[in-house]
């Protein structure tokens, strides 16, 4: 491997287990480079996760760093998830070896601009439109001192944003490529990284149908609400809501329908097993940001995917999802859908557009297309 291939990456979290949104782009991302000759510096801001050693079969070094946190963050100018994530320990680390530098998300660009970085490629990989991301998270919380919380941070970004100064943009989504290409010339589109390999669906039948995700978050809660709040299907079929962090109440309303099941915390293994079994994986999302990962895993390992317009708007998927918008129609919709058999033809339709513009392979090699003239020059 030639000495010249290497590359900083700077995660805002330690991106293993890749178990949520952010952090799977990461990991399988430092997957796919690797796999092409790439020589890995990884940075990670830590808070909640331990050091990981399977990181360290992809990757020449791993650097850690504590994540800061505290009131006195809020009162800065800079957003907090920037703020916070400031250690002199990086800069030293970064600048100590002249390399191409892919900052993931606005969260690690705290010394983008600083003069010791000047002669770096400097890459921001884009994992949303971050304003609008805080923006729509503000609408869903209910708390009141959170809602004003993403309000601020929502603000900050947006102004952020504007002074970042890098050389080239990643994008993830062909609606955040709109965006930002009018910002920046040197954007590219570079979809997410995943863990699949090719499509797995199977054909048949399953006998339930899934909600998955990070369940602690606002966006999920708006979307579990509104599936049994207003779709109401769990009157109807069984439906499984898997995922990190459930609330109390769900757990607790899991048990007055017979037809509802809450599952906590499924592993890895648990997760694709349960993603891959499904009939149906229903999975609205009232924030149209970014491209959503558990769209993609859905659509590689699950049968039939039903969602909303806000989760598939400009991704290039929508033709491979049945999409509603009415809790009636999306209702109407997984009630004949259930009895379905899933085929060989919708196999081939989804490997058709899966394995070419979301192949983790092809897309590694657009990215490393992107940095290969930048090593070490």
């Amino acid at each position: 491997m030639s000495e010249n291939n290497l590359v900083h990456i700077v995660s805002f979290n330690i991106p293993y287990p890749a178990d949520y949104g952010g952090v799977i782009d990461i990991f399988y991302k430092l997957k796919s480079l690797h796999r092409l000759g790439a020589k890995i510096y990884l940075h990670c801001y830590s808070y909640g996760r331990e050091e990981a050693k399977e990181l360290e079969k992809y990757c020449e070094k791993v650097f850690y760093y504590k994540r800061k946190k505290g009131l006195l963050f809020l009162l800065k100018k800079l957003p907090y998830i920037v703020a916070t994530r400031n250690s002199k320990e990086l800069l030293n680390n970064l600048k100590s070896t002249k390399a191409p530098i892919i900052f993931e998300g606005l969260h690690t660009c705290y010394w983008i601009n600083h003069p010791d970085l000047i002669d770096h490629y400097k890459i921001v990989r884009a994992h949303n439109v971050e304003h609008n991301y805080y923006a729509a998270l503000a609408e869903s919380e209910i708390k009141l001192l959170k809602k004003i919380y993403f309000k601020m941070e929502a603000k900050k970004l947006r102004r952020f944003e504007e002074q970042v100064k890098a050389d080239c943009l990643l994008t993830i989504s062909k609606a955040d490529q709109e965006y930002f290409e009018k910002k920046h010339t040197n954007s590219f589109l570079i979809s997410g990284f995943h863990s699949f390999k090719a499509v797995t669906s199977q054909t048949g039948n399953g006998n339930y149908i899934l909600f998955h995700g990070n369940l602690g978050v606002p966006e999920n809660k708006k979307a579990i609400e509104f599936i049994l709040s207003e779709v109401r299907i769990q009157e109807h079929l069984p439906l499984v809501i898997a995922g990190k962090n459930p609330s109390m109440d769900l757990v607790k309303l899991a048990r007055k329908f017979e037809k509802l099941r809450v599952i906590e915390n499924p592993g890895e293994n648990a997760m694709q097993e349960l993603i891959h079994n499904a009939q149906i994986c229903f999975i609205p999302t009232f924030q149209s940001t970014g491209l959503k990962l558990k769209l993609l895993g859905s659509l590689f390992a699950s049968r039939f995917v039903v969602t909303n317009s806000a989760m598939v708007k400009n991704t290039g998927l929508e033709e491979l999802c049945e999409v509603y918008d009415e809790p009636e129609e999306l209702k109407n919709c997984i009630l004949s859908t259930f009895s379905k058999s899933f085929s060989e033809e919708d196999i081939l339709k989804r490997k058709a557009i899966l394995e070419q513009g979301f192949s983790n392979k092809i897309n590694a090699k657009k990215l490393f297309t992107i940095i290969s003239n930048k090593f070490n020059k």
